[in-house]
Protein backbone atom coordinates (compact mmCIF):
# COMPACT_ATOMS: atom_id res chain seq x y z
CA UNK A 1 0.00 0.00 0.00
CA UNK A 2 1.80 2.89 -1.04
CA UNK A 3 2.39 6.22 1.36
CA UNK A 4 2.39 8.22 -1.85
CA UNK A 5 0.77 7.45 -4.84
CA UNK A 6 2.33 8.35 -7.97
CA UNK A 7 0.26 8.56 -10.80
CA UNK A 8 2.35 9.62 -14.64
CA UNK A 9 0.51 10.93 -17.67
CA UNK A 10 0.36 12.32 -20.82
CA UNK A 11 -1.43 15.73 -20.89
CA UNK A 12 -4.42 15.20 -23.12
CA UNK A 13 -5.88 17.76 -25.56
CA UNK A 14 -9.18 17.95 -23.56
CA UNK A 15 -7.15 19.89 -20.70
CA UNK A 16 -6.01 22.48 -22.44
CA UNK A 17 -7.67 25.64 -21.93
CA UNK A 18 -7.98 29.41 -24.30
CA UNK A 19 -4.37 29.92 -23.73
CA UNK A 20 -2.74 26.87 -24.81
CA UNK A 21 -1.54 25.30 -21.39
CA UNK A 22 -3.40 22.99 -18.71
CA UNK A 23 -6.66 24.66 -17.83
CA UNK A 24 -7.34 24.95 -13.65
CA UNK A 25 -10.07 22.66 -14.26
CA UNK A 26 -8.05 19.62 -15.16
CA UNK A 27 -5.66 20.27 -12.29
CA UNK A 28 -8.94 19.63 -10.10
CA UNK A 29 -10.25 16.96 -11.69
CA UNK A 30 -6.64 15.06 -12.03
CA UNK A 31 -6.37 16.11 -8.27
CA UNK A 32 -10.22 13.72 -7.24
CA UNK A 33 -9.03 11.26 -9.55
CA UNK A 34 -5.89 10.86 -7.95
CA UNK A 35 -7.03 10.61 -3.93
CA UNK A 36 -9.65 8.60 -4.65
CA UNK A 37 -7.22 6.32 -6.76
CA UNK A 38 -4.53 5.98 -3.37
CA UNK A 39 -7.99 5.53 -1.12
CA UNK A 40 -8.76 2.70 -2.90
CA UNK A 41 -5.50 1.06 -2.98
CA UNK A 42 -5.56 1.60 1.03
CA UNK A 43 -8.39 -0.39 0.97
CA UNK A 44 -11.02 2.15 1.38
CA UNK A 45 -12.51 1.92 -2.72
CA UNK A 46 -15.88 4.44 -3.09
CA UNK A 47 -17.61 1.05 -2.65
CA UNK A 48 -16.64 0.89 1.24
CA UNK A 49 -17.49 4.41 2.09
CA UNK A 50 -21.30 3.68 0.41
CA UNK A 51 -21.68 0.91 2.30
CA UNK A 52 -21.10 2.18 5.75
CA UNK A 53 -23.19 5.29 4.43
CA UNK A 54 -20.03 7.56 5.09
CA UNK A 55 -17.71 9.81 2.25
CA UNK A 56 -15.54 12.50 1.98
CA UNK A 57 -16.14 16.25 0.34
CA UNK A 58 -14.19 19.03 -0.31
CA UNK A 59 -14.15 22.02 2.40
CA UNK A 60 -10.87 23.49 0.67
CA UNK A 61 -8.50 23.91 -2.46
CA UNK A 62 -5.46 25.80 -2.53
CA UNK A 63 -3.58 25.61 -5.89
CA UNK A 64 -0.38 27.36 -6.33
CA UNK A 65 0.27 27.32 -10.49
CA UNK A 66 4.73 27.39 -10.38
CA UNK A 67 4.83 26.80 -14.34
CA UNK A 68 2.46 26.12 -17.22
CA UNK A 69 2.24 22.53 -18.73
CA UNK A 70 1.45 21.88 -21.78
CA UNK A 71 -0.38 18.87 -24.43
CA UNK A 72 1.32 15.72 -24.43
CA UNK A 73 4.41 16.80 -21.66
CA UNK A 74 4.68 13.59 -19.38
CA UNK A 75 3.38 15.08 -15.73
CA UNK A 76 3.72 12.81 -12.93
CA UNK A 77 0.94 13.56 -9.83
CA UNK A 78 1.97 12.83 -6.22
CA UNK A 79 -0.64 12.91 -3.58
CA UNK A 80 0.02 11.76 0.17
CA UNK A 81 -2.48 12.26 3.06
CA UNK A 82 -0.33 14.72 5.72
CA UNK A 83 -2.78 14.13 9.21
CA UNK A 84 -5.89 13.74 10.18
CA UNK A 85 -8.12 15.84 12.85
CA UNK A 86 -11.09 14.73 14.27
CA UNK A 87 -13.30 15.30 11.14
CA UNK A 88 -11.20 16.12 8.33
CA UNK A 89 -7.94 14.89 6.67
CA UNK A 90 -5.66 17.23 4.46
CA UNK A 91 -4.09 15.40 1.41
CA UNK A 92 -1.40 17.41 -0.46
CA UNK A 93 -0.65 16.99 -4.07
CA UNK A 94 2.68 17.83 -5.96
CA UNK A 95 2.39 17.88 -10.31
CA UNK A 96 5.95 17.16 -11.35
CA UNK A 97 7.62 17.48 -15.17
CA UNK A 98 10.03 14.74 -15.33
CA UNK A 99 11.64 16.44 -18.11
CA UNK A 100 13.36 19.49 -16.78
CA UNK A 101 13.05 17.84 -13.48
CA UNK A 102 10.44 21.34 -12.20
CA UNK A 103 7.14 21.16 -9.80
CA UNK A 104 4.55 22.70 -11.97
CA UNK A 105 2.32 22.88 -9.53
CA UNK A 106 1.69 22.19 -5.92
CA UNK A 107 -1.91 21.81 -4.39
CA UNK A 108 -3.92 20.87 -0.59
CA UNK A 109 -7.26 19.98 -0.41
CA UNK A 110 -9.00 20.26 2.74
CA UNK A 111 -11.34 16.78 2.94
CA UNK A 112 -13.97 16.50 5.26
CA UNK A 113 -15.59 13.49 6.55
CA UNK A 114 -19.14 13.18 6.23
CA UNK A 115 -22.40 10.98 6.75
CA UNK A 116 -23.72 10.27 3.25
CA UNK A 117 -27.52 10.67 4.36
CA UNK A 118 -27.48 13.87 6.22
CA UNK A 119 -23.99 15.50 4.94
CA UNK A 120 -22.98 16.65 8.74
CA UNK A 121 -19.30 16.05 9.73
CA UNK A 122 -18.65 12.55 11.40
CA UNK A 123 -15.48 11.35 13.37
CA UNK A 124 -13.06 9.53 11.05
CA UNK A 125 -12.86 5.87 12.17
CA UNK A 126 -9.79 4.42 13.55
CA UNK A 127 -9.45 1.81 11.06
CA UNK A 128 -9.47 4.67 7.97
CA UNK A 129 -7.08 6.80 9.97
CA UNK A 130 -4.54 3.40 9.95
CA UNK A 131 -4.84 2.82 6.62
CA UNK A 132 -3.04 5.59 5.84
CA UNK A 133 0.50 6.46 6.53
CA UNK A 134 1.06 10.20 7.26
CA UNK A 135 3.22 11.96 5.21
CA UNK A 136 4.24 15.66 6.82
CA UNK A 137 6.22 17.27 4.46
CA UNK A 138 6.09 17.85 0.49
CA UNK A 139 10.04 18.62 -0.10
CA UNK A 140 10.90 15.53 1.65
CA UNK A 141 8.35 13.68 -0.85
CA UNK A 142 9.70 15.57 -3.68
CA UNK A 143 13.38 14.35 -2.85
CA UNK A 144 12.45 11.01 -1.88
CA UNK A 145 10.87 10.50 -5.61
CA UNK A 146 13.31 12.24 -7.74
CA UNK A 147 16.15 10.32 -5.54
CA UNK A 148 14.31 6.81 -6.59
CA UNK A 149 14.14 7.90 -10.40
CA UNK A 150 10.42 8.72 -9.88
CA UNK A 151 9.40 6.07 -7.24
CA UNK A 152 8.30 7.50 -4.20
CA UNK A 153 7.73 4.39 -2.49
Amino acid sequence: MPRVLVQTFSVPPDAIDVNGHVNNLAYLRWMQEVAIQHSTEQGWPVERYQAAGTGWVVRSHFIEYLLPAFEGETLSLLTWVTGFRQYSSPRRYLFWRPRDRQVVARAETMWVFVNARSGRPQRVPPDLRQAFEVVPEDEDVLALFTARGGSAD
